[in-house]
């Protein structure tokens, strides 16, 4: 209703940051993709109701109140958390550096709701590759972070060209490039800094991880090295279209 002093969303957390003794600031992206920063006072005090509603990736049906700087937290109910209470290491850095990107990509002033979904379909599907598969666990959740990048930056504009050179159209490219936007031949490749060679086999990645669905990347078979070189991948775009240090995932591939 126009005029009133709350309003109520689904939301994810993406982040939190203390506030004097007892308080939170926390980011979200709500339903339809806008991104919302606001206070959960109390939220630290021992006890307090809000603590466990608000851990990082937790989807969430929140109560807001308009406030001069920042919304106000006025109630928050759980709606899944799919980290859990005791997320592995793995899974904790994986859902962290998913937290990080969208945080990047969301907006106060803007409306994606494409964010809101693909950033919960994501958590859910690493969730599960951390709790299946413990062993191969670790390659499909990096590659199912990095599935998420290239996902959300060609949503945004930012999608990689793996067609052919994408300088000269030779059609057997060796090589990747965030800052040239896709594929480079040897010839070109030898004119822009930061390149990375890449196989045939490397390409097909790059070409599953924005067609695939999540489902089918999180059970297809992959090695520990291609998914940590897929990812790193994933990394230089991101930092380079973003232009902004991702701490976490620079956290993740050095893990």
């Amino acid at each position: 209703m126009a005029g009133s002093r709350t309003y109520r969303t689904k939301a994810i957390v993406l982040d939190k940051t203390k506030l004097k003794e007892t308080d939170l600031i926390l980011t979200l992206v709500g339903e339809s993709g806008r991104q919302i920063r606001a206070v959960a006072k109390g939220a630290r005090k021992p006890g307090s109701r809000l603590a466990a509603r608000c851990e990082l990736c937790c989807e969430v049906d929140v109560l807001f109140a308009h406030g001069r700087n920042l919304d106000i937290v006025s109630q928050a109910d759980l709606i899944a958390s799919p980290l859990g209470a005791q997320p592995s290491y793995e899974l904790l850095t994986a859902a962290s550096a998913v937290a990080e990107v969208a945080e990047t990509c969301t907006y106060e002033d803007a409306e994606d709701p494409f964010v809101y979904a693909i950033t919960r379909a994501v958590l859910a599907h690493l969730a599960a590759a951390g709790a299946d598969t413990p062993v191969e666990g670790p390659a499909h959740l990096d590659l199912l972070v990095a599935a998420y990048i290239f996902k959300l930056l060609s949503h945004v504009g930012y999608r990689p060209d793996y067609s052919a050179c994408v300088a000269c159209g030779d059609p057997s490219p060796g090589y990747f490039s965030a800052q040239a936007g896709g594929l480079l031949c040897a010839s070109c490749a030898s004119g822009v800094p930061g390149c990375e060679p890449v196989d045939a086999n490397m390409v097909r990645w790059l070409e599953g991880l924005v067609s695939m669905r999540f489902s089918e990347l999180a059970i297809a078979p992959i090695d520990s090295h291609t998914a940590a070189h897929v990812l790193g991948l994933a990394h230089l775009w991101a930092a380079t279209h973003l232009e902004c240090r991702l701490r976490a995932l620079e956290f993740l591939l050095g893990r």
